[in-house]
C-alpha cells in the first residue's frame, strides 16, 4: 500500500510499504478517507521532534483520522464493514495506574497513532486500529466530521478540564483549530463573553463569524490594554491555544484574582516562565492539558445533535498526492489556513 513518510525535516515522499496486518481478534482494518493535519504533525516535520519524541526516518505521520471499515477481527460487534468511523489516534494499555485512575492519556504504556516510537500514523492507504479506538459516525456527519472529532474532543476536555465556566468570561489566546474548537465547546457551556487574538487576521475573521465578543491581533494592538478596557476586573478562564511565551505573559495580565489559566498550546522551547509577582500575589491557577480522556464520542454527538457546527473548521483541500504541499501551507500559516484536510 501508499504511505507518505516524513524522510527528512520538511521533506515527505509517497512510498510503498506493507499492509498493515490483522493480528488480535478486536482489530479492525480502515481504509482511509481523510486526514486532518494537526499542529503537532508540524512540529515534527519542522523539527523532527516535541521535546523528547524525536522522530527516526522516515516515519508516517498523521492522527486525525476517518475512514470506512474493510474488515473486522472475530471479537468485534460494534462496527462492520462498510461503516465510515471515526479513529480515536490514542491507544493505552488499560492495566497502568494511570489507566486503571481513569488517565487513559497519560498511560505509561500509550501508543499514539503518528508518535515517534509508538505508532506509524494514518497518511496511509490503510491502517489497523483496536475496536474501541472505532466510532461509527451516526446520522448526515462525514468523515470530515470524524476527523474533526479528533481535535474537537481536545477542546471539549479543555472547557471540562477548566469547571463550571457558565456566565464566565473567557479568552482564547491562539485560533487554529484548537483554539476554535476550545470556542465551540465553551459556546455550549453558556459563557458570557469570549475574547479572542491571533497574529493571523483570516483567523479572527473566522472568530467573529462564530460570534467571538473581542476579536485583536498582537502584531496591530495591545490586545492585553484592549481587553482590561473592555474587562477592567480581568477574565476568569484563558484558553493559551497557541504555545507561545507572550500569550501566557498576555494570560497572566488579562486575568482576575483567582482566574484559571488552561494550558493546551504545544511550545517549541523547553521551559515555559512566568513572573512570581502577576502570579503568586494573585493566586493564578493554571493546568496543562494534554490532548483528551474519553471526550470523542461526545464531540461526535455535539456534532451529531447541532450543538456544534463545526463546518468552519476546515479550509484547505489537497489530495494524497500532495501531502507535503498541505504541510508547508500549514507550517507557514499561509492563505489564513486554519485546518488543512487530505482526501484519498
Amino acid at each position: 500500500m501508499k504511505a507518505m513518510m516524513l524522510t527528512g525535516i520538511r521533506k515527505m515522499e509517497m512510498m510503498e510499504v506493507p499492509a498493515p496486518e490483522m493480528k488480535n481478534p478486536d482489530d479492525v482494518k480502515i481504509k482511509m478517507s481523510v486526514v486532518g493535519i494537526c499542529g503537532s504533525d508540524i512540529h515534527y516535520f519542522t523539527q523532527g521532534n516535541i521535546g523528547s519524541q524525536k522522530v527516526t526516518f522516515p516515519f508516517t505521520l498523521g492522527h486525525e483520522g476517518a475512514g470506512v471499515v474493510v474488515q473486522t477481527g472475530a471479537a468485534v460487534k460494534s462496527v462492520r464493514p462498510g461503516d465510515v468511523v471515526a479513529i480515536e489516534p490514542a491507544m493505552p494499555c488499560g492495566n497502568c495506574d494511570q489507566c486503571l485512575s481513569g488517565r487513559s492519556h497519560t498511560c505509561r504504556k500509550l501508543r499514539f497513532l503518528g508518535c515517534p516510537n509508538q505508532a506509524e500514523g494514518c497518511l496511509s492507504e490503510f491502517i489497523v486500529m483496536p475496536e474501541h479506538c472505532c466510532f461509527p459516525l451516526p446520522g448526515k456527519l462525514t468523515p470530515d466530521h470524524g476527523s474533526i472529532s479528533e481535535p474537537l474532543a481536545i477542546g471539549v476536555y479543555s472547557v471540562k478540564k477548566a469547571g463550571n465556566i457558565k456566565g464566565l468570561k473567557i479568552g482564547i489566546l491562539g485560533f487554529g483549530p484548537i483554539g476554535l474548537s476550545v470556542m465551540l465547546a465553551a459556546k455550549t457551556k453558556n459563557v458570557s463573553a469570549i475574547y479572542v487574538t491571533d497574529k493571523i487576521d483570516e483567523r479572527l475573521a473566522m472568530a467573529s463569524k462564530e460570534k467571538a465578543d473581542y476579536t485583536g491581533n498582537p502584531l496591530n494592538e495591545n490586545i492585553v490594554e484592549k481587553i482590561k478596557q473592555k474587562e477592567p476586573l480581568g477574565l476568569d478562564v484563558v484558553f493559551e491555544c497557541c504555545g507561545q511565551q507572550e500569550a501566557l505573559d498576555q494570560a497572566v495580565d488579562i486575568m482576575k484574582p483567582g482566574g484559571r489559566i488552561m494550558v493546551v498550546g504545544i511550545p517549541e522551547f523547553d521551559n515555559w516562565m512566568l513572573n512570581v509577582e502577576n502570579t503568586r500575589r494573585r493566586e493564578i491557577m493554571i493546568q496543562f492539558i494534554r490532548r483528551q480522556v474519553d471526550c470523542t464520542e461526545e464531540a461526535i454527538e455535539l456534532m451529531h445533535n447541532g450543538m456544534v457546527d463545526a463546518g468552519n473548521m476546515v479550509t484547505h483541500r489537497f489530495p494524497f498526492d500532495n501531502t507535503e504541499e498541505a504541510f508547508d501551507l500549514v507550517a507557514d500559516y499561509r492563505d489564513g489556513v486554519i485546518k488543512a484536510m487530505i482526501d484519498f
